[in-house]
Order: structure tokens, then C-alpha cells, then sequence
């Protein structure tokens, strides 16, 4: 047996950041998403509600409708309908509709979220740089890229779905940001997203997570809803969320991407004394 020796741990600053799209750089709320899958359910005569359609968010889109199809209740309204199990020429009917249903969608929901664009710019000033990686498929993002590069945003890479062979939780979207970005090792790189499944494709990376409560998917509210909540129930749903996130994993957890700088710090600080993410 060969033994080898683990290499002292990186203690340098981060030098990226991998960034989740829908609900955590644009789309507050993360409407676009959820009110797609259940326009296509209802499509197919399949009564879907936007709860059941938010549990698999984050998702590669094929792999979101088969876990939806696998929700007890889908099922048993399914079978009642069709009189049959859904099989994978259902899935396939569903994301057919899908794909040019969340095109539309995109072009609704492409604003950056509030403090996106400040957060980003901050960032490069710390010497990183900017990865994103995303459950919407390469025609999605054809759409929403220049969108977002219209009001400011432009990654330094992007990878979705379509362009990996397997999308979350595996960690091969955050492989292929480290490589277009060119940074190394994964510690080096923080995860941020707001789903359980972005979560999940960080640590599976090897790199830093911070989950986001407020602005993404788990509340599910935009802005102005969220904004308008008694502060006392906002903070007991934030809670909530963020329970669910650090038990998926999460190092940290922030209200947005408005809040992360001081993590980064954070961060920074802990790779200088040389821990490390796993």
C-alpha cells in the first residue's frame, strides 16, 4: 500500500464564487420556475400545486418533473386521470411542453435581485472571480444571459444543465466553473444558492455553501410580499429555511446576496487558519 501524505491546506483568500441563478442573482422569489411546471401539470389535466412544484427546485428540468411525478399526491391524481402509472414517455411529453413554457417565462423574470450587482462588484475587488451554474437548460439561458447582462449582470462563466452529465446534487456544474474560471483548489470556491440541491452540489464539490433564505425559492414570496410580512413572522419562516438549509449542510446562511460580503470575510479568515470546508 502506498501512503500518502495529504497536502498542507490551501490558506489563501477565495478566489471565486459560484452562483446560483433563479431566486438568487435574478427572479426574487423564484416565480418563474415554480409557475411554469404547474401551467405544464395542468396542460396534462394534472392538478399541481406551487408547494409541490418548490420541492425540487434547483433540479435539472427533466429530473424536476420526475420528482414531481413522484410525489405521492401527482401520482395518485395521475393514475385516477390516465388510469396508469407515468412512465418516461410521460416525462418526456411534460418537458416538452416545459422547455418553451420557462423561455417565456425568463423573459418575465430576468431583473437582479437587490444588492446582486453591488455584492458582484465588491467581490472582484476582493480578487475573485464569478461563476454561475443553474437547473435551467442552454435554450433558458440563451435567453436569460443577455437579459441580465442588459441590466448589469455578466458571470465570468456559466454552465447549466444541459452542458454536464448529470445536474444537482452532483457536483459536475461547479467542476466546470472551477475549470472555465480557472481556479483551484475547490476550497478556494464558495457555493451560493437557495435551494437544498445547490447546497448539496457545493459540499458534493468540495467547496464553501451559503444558502439563501429570503430572497429564493423556500420562501417563495417576491419582494414586496416578503417586505410586507410582519417582521416577527418573517423571522420565524427565515428560521425555518435556514434550519432546513444547514441541515442539507450549509456552511452559512443569509438572507440574500445583499448579506454575503461579511461571510466571504468570514471565509477568508477560516482558510487562513487553515480549515477547510469538508
Amino acid at each position: 500500500m502506498v501512503n500518502i501524505t495529504p497536502k498542507n491546506p490551501y490558506t489563501g483568500c477565495l478566489k471565486g464564487a459560484v452562483l446560483d441563478w433563479a431566486g438568487t442573482a435574478v427572479d426574487y422569489g423564484c416565480l418563474g420556475p415554480a409557475a411554469v411546471f404547474v401551467d405544464v401539470f395542468d396542460k396534462f389535466h394534472i392538478e399541481a400545486s406551487v408547494a409541490e412544484a418548490r420541492q425540487f427546485m434547483g433540479l435539472m428540468k427533466k429530473d424536476h418533473i420526475r420528482g414531481m411525478l413522484d410525489l405521492p399526491s401527482i401520482r395518485e391524481r395521475w393514475r385516477a386521470f390516465y388510469r396508469r402509472e407515468p412512465n418516461e414517455g410521460d416525462v418526456a411529453a411534460l418537458y416538452g411542453e416545459t422547455e418553451p413554457m420557462m423561455v417565456s417565462a425568463i423573459f418575465r423574470h430576468a431583473e437582479p435581485i437587490d444588492g446582486l450587482l453591488e455584492t458582484v462588484r465588491e467581490m472582484r475587488k476582493r480578487g475573485m472571480r464569478i461563476g454561475s451554474c443553474t437547473g435551467y437548460t442552454g435554450p433558458m439561458m440563451a435567453v436569460l444571459m443577455p437579459l441580465a447582462e442588459e441590466k448589469g449582470y455578466r458571470p465570468d462563466a456559466m454552465v447549466c444543465s444541459t452542458d454536464v452529465p448529470a445536474g444537482r446534487p452532483c457536483p459536475w456544474m461547479c467542476y466546470m466553473n472551477a475549470i472555465q474560471l480557472n481556479v483551484y483548489p475547490m476550497s478556494a470556491l464558495v457555493k451560493i444558492g437557495d435551494t437544498v440541491s445547490d447546497i448539496q452540489e457545493g459540499l458534493n464539490a468540495g467547496m464553501w455553501t451559503i444558502g439563501l433564505t429570503q430572497s429564493g425559492n423556500e420562501l417563495g414570496l417576491t419582494q414586496a410580499e416578503a417586505e410586507a410580512l410582519p417582521a416577527l413572522e418573517l423571522d420565524l419562516c427565515l428560521d425555518a429555511i435556514a434550519q432546513r438549509l444547514r441541515e442539507a449542510g450549509a456552511h452559512y446562511t443569509a438572507r440574500g446576496i445583499w448579506e454575503c460580503l461579511s461571510i466571504i470575510d468570514d471565509i477568508n479568515a477560516r482558510l487562513a487558519r487553515g480549515e477547510r470546508p469538508l
